[in-house]
């Protein structure tokens, strides 16, 4: 009887490694299943850069953006609705920085600068700290579960996968490092040098905003990527970048006064892959930002567009 039964078990360890075999050897050597949320169509192109890199012999190198590329914006950056809601537990702290920055535009170079200077003087600890909290109170839910599963696509494919971001690095690099399943030191933001643990107001450079994303992609991954994501005008010069695949999630179809086209058309002039993932504000958000302090909401996306 447990000859008979070891037959069996054999037979049937052997067509599943068959299976298995049959369904590396169908997709070209590489690891790849389609991705819910993924038109056919960027499935496809994913899967044809996958096998086009099989063979590549130099570094792998995925880079992505943060807020609205990886995880959702609406409707405030966490940048924003984390550091206003410490400012007014904390109304004392530094009014004058956030004074200041109300009157600013929160995607300028001034701005994302000033946010790292509010927040000199806490230890890296308790910024990376203070971060995962708020992640943990009101984005949980708004990692976005395809560009998720492309992540780990890349990485079984033996891509190093970075984010570059323009809020703040220490308020970033625990949540998204845990979420994404990749090292601490892969998350570049806007930074300042850290002394005796502490964080300082000196600015290390480049700071990662508008073309300074592809500058920092430069200075701190060394080397250029073969897939870039992005989701603004913003990450266009870091896109441009790559020498491979050009993603653009949630392009704005908003023609901006210094622009001729909108990301939405500029992307698709180009052949960038779009996708196009639901994010709308929770019902349990605070909204901080926008009733306390004036900062300006980002756009939902209920929907396809």
């Amino acid at each position: 009887m447990n000859a008979v039964h070891t037959f069996f078990r054999n037979i049937v360890y052997t067509v599943i490694l068959f299976f298995l075999i049959l369904l590396v050897s169908c997709s070209g050597g590489i690891t790849f299943t389609p991705i819910d949320g993924f038109s056919d169509e960027a499935n496809s192109q994913i899967k044809e850069f996958l096998v086009k890199m099989k063979d590549y012999q130099d570094r792998k190198l995925a880079v992505f953006d943060g807020d609205g590329t990886v995880f959702g914006q609406a409707p405030h950056y966490l940048a924003d609705e984390c550091l206003y809601m410490y400012a007014a537990d904390h109304p004392k702290r530094k009014p004058g920085i956030i004074d200041k920055m109300k009157t600013q535009s929160n995607v300028s170079l001034p701005y994302v600068q000033n946010r790292v200077h509010y927040l000199s003087g806490l230890t890296l600890e308790e910024v990376r700290n203070l971060g995962d909290e708020c992640f943990k109170k009101y984005y949980s839910n708004k990692i976005y579960p395809p560009m998720k599963k492309l992540i780990g696509i890349l990485m079984k494919n033996g891509f190093e996968v970075w984010v570059v971001t323009a809020s703040p690095e220490a308020l970033y690099q625990k949540f998204l490092s845990r979420e994404l399943g990749i090292p601490v030191t892969h998350v570049v933001g806007v930074k300042s040098v850290i002394k005796n643990g502490v964080i300082t107001g000196r600015m290390v450079q480049p700071v990662p905003q508008d073309h300074g994303k592809m500058y920092a992609i430069e200075t701190f991954v060394q080397d250029r990527p073969q897939l870039v994501a992005g989701n603004s005008r913003g990450d266009k010069e870091m896109i441009e970048y790559s020498s491979g695949l050009k993603i653009m999630v949630n392009p704005d179809r908003h023609v901006a006064p210094d622009q001729d086209m909108s990301m939405a058309d500029y992307a698709k002039k180009h052949n960038w892959l779009t996708i196009d993932i639901r994010d709308v504000p929770p019902e349990d958000f605070p909204w901080i930002s926008s009733k306390k302090y004036n900062i300006r909401v980002n756009k939902s996306r209920k929907a396809a567009e």
